[in-house]
């Protein structure tokens, strides 16, 4: 076995208990990307391989559980918008123009941006799936890949059937990748409806693979479905059958106490967006409930186009704050928890067991954080873990590693050329967005 030995001034491991570990050390197995063991140095065996004593804090990379990627290429069109029409005047219209090409290049800034901010990976949900994986292969990074499936591109039977199988196919593809874990991204209930739902459920219970979906986003969107339906969305994907299979839902602001019933039952998960629901005016969930509902949470940004960045530390802040602000109460959620949903919690909400944590056995996936920053003075290692959540920001990442290898240095993305990408990402946001 060949070790690298990674010394941080302090390692979080995230499992969720707030420990952090002075002078700690994570050593990674470099042929497997695993990691061997993670503890202080002075209680570690001694290294028998390469040693970095890198300083700073170590702790796992950031999950990002919903996210659309090439929506880079659309970041900020039409703001202000309620979310209807802000998909068909503002984003839908520029996103129809987009080849297999464009979206490589939108993946690949959005895979960059995320690992600047220490994000190692993310739930994408999107059209052009092989596209998508082409991108996430050139940086290096980790990514659910959630092949899309909306109505407008498969208005006939015949064409949707076509499309499961496609998706099916990515599946079987992908399914012993060690960077892409593949699956099924039905865009919503309103969008396809009861029947087209069993379909997907079928196909994917036959594909082995996760499903992920938009859920109760909007108020609208909740009416909308209980008028043509007579029964709220998550009552529909239970009934088409959905929930029997792997399933993890976007959004949740409107769920009742009935629906969270139903998602415990399943097992499934579902994912706080907050910052994005905040801008589109779609209201705050109640992420407190969720999880004295016994519902597994996670936390994402969604895509830029409402957020309008992919930096898990504002979204992570900020659902904290949240949560403590709607219960009138500062222990509603700790720094510890807070911290879990954006890593090992989230990781395991969405099928990941072996991400998102730094211990024997798990991806090394590891992000760096420098301390030597206005942010992280007066250094009280008592505080140290509540400063990381309050205070901690993209602009204090340094170095990422994913599976092991060094993906970020000292600020730079190693795997790819960021100015190209931007260049290109620069051209072709421009050609999308012209009439």
């Amino acid at each position: 076995m060949s070790m690298h030995r990674l010394i941080g001034d302090y390692v979080v491991p995230g499992e969720g208990d707030g420990v952090v570990i002075a002078n700690g050390a994570v050593d990674i197995d470099t042929a497997t990307g695993r990691i061997v063991a993670v503890g202080a140095v002075d209680e570690l065996v001694p290294a028998s391989g390469s040693v970095a004593t890198v300083g700073g804090l170590l702790m796992p990379g950031l999950v990002n559980a919903h996210a659309h990627g090439p929506m880079t290429l659309v970041r900020s069109a039409g703001d202000g918008l309620p979310l209807m029409q802000w998909l068909t005047e503002g984003v839908w219209p520029r996103e129809a123009k987009m080849t297999p090409d464009d979206v490589v290049v939108g993946m690949q800034l959005a895979s960059c941006e995320m690992l600047l901010a220490g994000v190692t990976t993310s739930v994408e949900m999107y059209l052009f799936e092989d596209a998508m994986a082409e991108a996430i292969e050139t940086t290096g990074a980790r990514a659910q890949i959630m092949a899309g499936v909306i109505g407008a591109i498969a208005p006939t039977a015949e064409a949707y059937a076509a499309r499961l199988d496609q998706m099916a196919d990515f599946s079987r593809r992908h399914a012993d990748s060690e960077l892409i874990t593949p699956g099924f991204g039905p865009h919503s209930v309103y969008d396809l409806g009861p029947d087209r739902l069993g379909e997907l459920a079928a196909a994917a219970k036959d594909a082995g693979a996760i499903i992920h979906v938009h859920l109760e986003e909007t108020s609208g969107e909740r009416a909308q479905v209980l008028d043509a339906h007579g029964r709220s969305a998550t009552q529909v994907l239970s009934d088409a059958g959905v929930l029997e299979q792997p399933t993890v839902a976007a959004h949740g602001v409107w769920l009742d106490q009935s629906d969270l019933g139903l998602l415990a039952e399943a097992g499934s998960a579902v994912v706080h967006c907050p910052m994005s629901n905040l801008k589109l005016g779609s209201g705050i969930a109640d992420v407190a409930a969720w999880r004295r509902a016994g519902v597994g949470v996670a936390l994402g940004t969604d895509g830029v186009a409402s957020n309008d960045n992919l930096n898990m530390w504002e979204d992570l802040r900020m659902a904290a704050l949240l949560m403590r602000g709607s219960n009138h109460d500062p222990g509603a959620i700790s720094a510890a928890d807070a911290l879990a949903i954006a890593t090992t919690g989230g990781a395991s909400a969405i099928g990941l067991d072996d991400v998102g944590v730094l211990r024997e056995g798990a991806w090394a996936d590891v992000t760096r954080v420098e301390l030597h920053r206005p942010e992280f003075a007066p250094g009280v290692e008592g505080d140290l873990l509540s400063n990381l959540v309050w205070a901690g920001s993209a602009q204090a990442v340094t170095d990422v590693w994913v599976a092991g290898r060094q993906v970020v240095e000292d600020g730079t993305v190693t795997t790819v050329d960021l100015g190209e990408v931007m260049t290109k990402a620069r051209q072709t946001g421009q050609r999308l967005a012209a009439g």
